[in-house]
């Protein structure tokens, strides 16, 4: 598990952060490594790692490749890989992930589901008796 340690190691790997201190409303488009510290409005487009650190609060929706939060979300979260909420982690809105970690403590209010590695096939209708 991404544990809060780790958490904040990561930012050694980090190219681009949105400090405490920053407020940012608008489309953040972005790729590699990225970190939100601060406040967002908006909505975010990220080819690559996006961690949303513990002080952070967010209000977009979010589209992913891999997804890490400790702060607060309140949006729809489209992540193509791994989501994984620490335990501070409070989320407010539909998820759409291909692997889904929730630690103890962490807070998701909303409607989420999963990508399958193959599609499902088509169940058949039942026929009236």
């Amino acid at each position: 598990m991404f544990g809060k340690r780790e958490l904040e190691g990561s930012a050694d790997r980090v190219e681009t952060l949105l400090g405490r201190s920053t407020e940012f409303r608008g489309a953040l488009i972005s790729s590699g490594h990225v970190r939100i510290d601060g406040k967002l409005e908006g909505e975010i487009s990220h080819a690559g790692e996006l961690i949303i650190g513990e002080s952070a609060s967010v209000t977009a929706n979010i589209k992913t490749k891999s997804l890490t939060v400790a702060g607060h979300v309140k949006g729809n979260i489209d992540c193509e890989g791994r989501l994984e909420l620490v335990n501070t982690a409070r989320i407010f809105g539909d998820i759409k992930v291909g692997q889904l970690v929730i630690a103890d403590g962490a807070v998701f209010q909303g409607v989420s589901s999963m990508r399958s590695a193959e599609p499902a096939a088509p169940r058949p209708n039942p026929k009236p008796a």
